[in-house]
């Protein structure tokens, strides 16, 4: 009897040990690289989630440009942070806001956007002027950092599923 458990035993953690070494081999998917994804929110979607673009969102949306921001794109987005749209002259915004400033506010927010998807890594070390949805064009310097205008860039390259954007520590004005 204790010969038979001794080899039951002996049995099972033979059994048990190349269960362990079988699954030890066995080849295990890579993990997905979740930088790698592709992002699913859009521009918008991504502006309203970080929660630092209230007031760009506002603009947005008064402007009626949040269709086409949420559109395929790709889009580059200068995306001023609330603190920056702060710096500008007491009223500017609200007087920006109304109805009969829709005209003004779309040129300059359209300013604040390049066609295409444009990276900090293809801006490294150059001056150039970039050709602007508003129609003029945007001097950017990434030969120390990257600055557009007199802005900033104080965090680049988020992925949207239709653009990039590059968040800015002032307002552009065309």
């Amino acid at each position: 009897m204790f010969m038979s458990k001794t080899l039951a035993n002996a049995s099972a953690a033979a059994v048990a040990s190349m269960t362990l070494f079988a699954l030890a081999l066995t080849p295990v998917p890579a993990v997905a690289n979740h930088h790698a994804e592709a992002p699913t929110a859009d521009i918008v979607e991504t502006a309203v989630a970080a929660g630092s673009f209230k007031t760009l969102t506002a603009a947005v949306q008064a402007a009626g440009l949040e269709a086409t921001l949420r559109s395929d794109g790709p889009f580059t987005v200068f995306a001023p942070t609330d603190e920056a749209f702060a710096k500008l002259p007491a009223g500017t915004v609200e007087m920006l806001l109304k109805p009969e400033n829709r005209d003004q506010l779309v040129s300059i927010l359209t300013y604040h956007v390049l066609p295409g998807n444009v990276y900090s890594k293809s801006l490294a070390g150059k001056q150039i002027e970039a050709a602007t949805v508003q129609g003029t064009t945007v001097a950017v310097d990434g030969t120390d950092g990257v600055k557009v205008d007199n802005a900033n860039v104080i965090k680049a390259d988020i992925k949207t599923s239709n653009g990039v954007i590059h968040v800015i520590d002032s307002v552009l004005m065309p």
